[in-house]
């Protein structure tokens, strides 16, 4: 059901997620050697909070393109970021509930992956 056009910005969006996964990664490194194992577990728990609703967003909205498909674009874009929206208050009750946290590495990881999106034009053409 997916329109051939919207391959390339599918693409694009999922190299992006890729970006924001190494940037939580090594933000989860820096911060294990830094403060120890359970603030990297906070910063990697942050950083996921980050990436998995960006990532169903991205395979929501880009899977029509097109003036023909316009409503088409429109839910798939409505819904990706409903889900994105649903699904990033679902993880951190998850985590609030299930394991023990350090708020600045678990806030400074989303936040930082989140900003990662912002500078991805000076990485990516597309």
């Amino acid at each position: 059901m997916n329109n051939k056009l919207s391959k390339p910005y599918q693409l694009a969006g999922l190299k992006l997620i890729g970006f924001q996964f190494t940037v939580a990664v090594f933000a989860t490194l820096i911060i294990s050697i830094i403060w120890g194992s359970s603030a990297a577990l906070s910063a990697f728990a942050g950083g996921m909070v980050a990436v998995l609703p960006n990532f169903v967003f991205v395979l929501y909205a880009f899977r029509f393109v097109g003036a023909s498909k316009m409503e088409q674009v429109y839910k798939s874009f409505k819904r990706g970021t409903s889900l994105k929206f649903m699904l990033t208050i679902v993880l951190f009750v998850l985590i609030f509930k299930t394991i023990t946290i350090v708020p600045l590495a678990l806030f400074g990881c989303f936040i930082l992956v989140n900003y990662a999106q912002w500078s991805s034009a000076i990485f990516f053409n597309h």
